[in-house]
C-alpha cells in the first residue's frame, strides 16, 4: 500500500473565512526572534560558533574555538537592537520567539517584553540545527526548553516554533500536549491542523520570505527599502483577498540595525493606515482559529484497509468495486481524501482499464425510470439520483417517452443511456436523448464514460466532507 504523507491540496480554491474579529480584512502578525545569547557557542557547549543569519554572509563554524566578530554581531542584537525594537513595537501585539537559553541570559530584555504584553512563544532551548538530531535528544531539549522558559517567564510557552527543524518536530510538539500552536511550517497563508496520533495540532504557519533573514543571504534585501517594498506587495495582495494573515520575521541583530529598521516603521505607519488590519500575537490568532474553525476527524479513505475502502467506496462506479480496490494500491495520500481527490484516483482505475472492462461498468447502469426503477431494485444512489430530477414521479406518458428513447439508445449502441441525472430535470434529459441518439458510437461511448464519471463525483460529495 503507497501512501504520501505530505498534503499538496491544503484549503484548496476556497479556503474558510477566517472571520478575524471585528471584521478585519488581514491579520498583520509580527515575530520577533530572541536568539541572541543562545547562537552555537563553545561557550554553550557547543562544538563550534556560529555561522548562521548575520553580517559575514557566507560564515563557517569554527569548531572548538570562539568567533569574535560573529559574538560581537549577535550582541548587538540584544544590547542595542532589541531596545530599539522595543521602543518602536511597544504598543504593538506581537509575538517573541525566545530561544530558552537566551531568555535566560536576558533578564532586562524579558521584563520588557512582559511590559509591553508581548506573547513569548518557545524558540527551542538553543538556536542550534536539528535535521539531524537523535529523535530522543530532540524531545529532552523540546522538555527542556519547555521547563527553563516557564522558569524565565513565569508562564509556560502556548506556541513553539524551532525553526532549524526536524522532520519530527511538528510531531515532537504536538506529543507534548503544551502548544495551542506549532509554527514550523510554510505551507499556507491561513492557520490549519494536523493530527499527531491521537492528537489535533493547529499550526500556525510562519514565513521566511516577507523575513529580514533575507539580508543575511544571497540574492536577498541589501537594503530596507527593498523590504519596506516587499512587506507592502505582500500586505497588498492579503488585504484586497481578505481574510488572510501576514507573518513578518524579525531579528534582532539584523532589522535592529538603524539602516534597516526605518524600513520597518514606515512599513507599520503604511498597515495603520488601512481600515480593517489586526494587529495581533500569534497565540491570539491560534485561539481565534481553535474557536471558530474547531478540528472535526473523519475517515479519511487514504488510511483505510483494503475490504474498508471498497465497502466505502465499491458503489461509487456502478456495481465496479474492482475500481475501488485498484484504486487504493495507488499512491494514496491528504490530497486522496477530498471528493476531488478520490474521484481522480477512481477515475485513473476506469480510464485505464481496457474496453470490455468499461463497457460493463456502462452496463451496469441501469436505465432512466426503467424496469428497475418500478420494481424499486435500483441501488440506493442510483434510486436518489433519479428522484432527484423527478423521475420517480414520472406520468404515464412520460414514462412510455422514457422507455422509448432507452430502447432506441440501447438498440443503436449497446449500452445503456447513462447522464449525471443530479445536473438535470426531466425536459433536459430528454433533450439529451435527442442529441446523444446522433451520435455516432465512438462519440457516445466517450461521453458515456464521461457522464459515468461526472455521477461518481457527485456521490463522492455525498460521502466525504469536503
Amino acid at each position: 500500500m503507497q501512501r504520501y504523507p505530505r498534503d499538496m491540496t491544503g484549503y484548496g480554491a476556497t479556503p474558510p473565512a477566517a472571520q478575524w474579529p471585528r471584521d478585519a480584512r488581514i491579520a498583520v502578525q509580527i515575530v520577533l526572534n530572541f536568539e541572541e545569547g543562545g547562537e552555537n557557542n563553545i561557550l554553550h557547549g557547543d562544538p563550534a560558533s556560529e555561522a548562521f543569519l548575520s553580517e559575514i554572509v557566507g560564515a563557517a563554524a569554527w569548531p572548538g574555538q570562539r568567533h569574535w566578530n560573529m559574538e560581537s554581531i549577535y550582541e548587538y542584537g540584544a544590547r542595542a537592537g532589541f531596545w530599539r525594537l522595543h521602543r518602536m513595537l511597544a504598543d504593538l501585539p506581537i509575538t517573541v520567539y525566545g530561544v530558552a537559553s537566551a531568555l535566560a541570559r536576558a533578564p532586562e530584555q524579558v521584563a520588557a517584553m512582559q511590559s509591553a504584553g508581548w506573547e513569548i512563544a518557545s524558540h527551542g532551548l538553543k538556536w542550534i540545527e536539528y535535521k539531524d538530531a537523535p529523535e530522543d535528544a530532540e524531545r529532552a531539549d523540546m522538555l527542556e526548553a519547555i521547563r527553563l522558559h516557564t522558569e524565565v517567564t513565569g508562564t509556560a510557552p502556548r506556541g513553539w516554533y524551532t525553526g532549524r527543524c526536524s522532520v519530527n518536530t511538528v510531531r515532537l510538539a504536538a506529543e507534548t500536549g503544551q502548544f495551542a500552536y506549532v509554527a514550523d511550517s510554510y505551507a499556507d497563508d491561513l492557520p490549519y491542523w494536523v493530527e499527531c496520533g491521537a492528537r489535533d495540532q493547529l499550526i500556525v504557519p510562519y514565513t521566511l520570505d516577507a523575513n529580514d533573514m533575507r539580508f543575511a543571504t544571497p540574492q536577498g534585501f541589501n537594503a530596507g527599502a527593498q523590504f519596506l517594498d516587499y512587506l507592502k506587495a505582500s500586505f497588498d495582495v492579503l488585504y484586497r483577498e481578505g481574510g488572510r494573515m501576514l507573518s513578518i520575521g524579525l531579528h534582532c541583530r539584523l532589522i535592529g540595525r538603524p539602516g534597516r529598521a526605518e524600513a520597518l516603521r514606515q512599513f507599520i505607519e503604511y498597515a495603520k493606515s488601512h481600515d480593517g488590519v489586526w494587529f495581533t500575537t500569534r497565540e491570539r490568532i491560534a485561539d481565534h482559529w481553535a474557536m471558530t474553525h474547531p478540528y472535526q476527524r473523519f475517515d479519511r479513505p487514504s488510511r483505510m484497509d483494503s475490504d474498508t475502502f471498497v465497502a466505502a467506496f465499491g458503489g461509487v462506479f456502478e456495481h465496479s468495486p474492482w475500481i475501488a480496490k485498484g484504486a487504493h494500491a495507488l499512491e494514496l495520500g491528504p490530497a486522496h481524501d477530498t471528493a476531488l481527490g478520490l474521484h481522480n484516483a477512481l477515475c485513473r482505475i476506469f480510464r485505464s482499464a481496457g474496453d470490455d472492462a468499461r463497457l460493463g461498468v456502462l452496463n451496469a447502469h441501469p436505465d432512466l425510470a426503467g424496469k428497475l426503477a418500478a420494481a424499486k431494485r435500483l441501488t440506493p444512489d442510483s434510486t436518489a439520483e433519479q428522484a432527484s430530477a423527478g423521475l420517480d414521479a414520472l406520468t404515464d406518458g412520460e414514462r412510455t417517452a422514457f422507455q422509448a428513447q432507452n430502447a432506441a439508445y440501447l438498440d443503436k449502441f449497446g449500452f445503456p443511456f447513462i447522464i449525471a441525472v443530479r445536473e438535470h430535470d426531466k425536459a433536459s434529459i430528454m433533450a439529451a436523448f435527442g442529441t446523444r441518439l446522433q451520435n455516432n458510437r465512438e462519440t457516445e461511448l466517450a461521453a458515456a464514460c464521461d457522464q459515468v464519471e461526472r455521477i461518481a463525483l457527485h456521490r463522492l460529495r455525498a460521502i466525504l466532507p469536503r
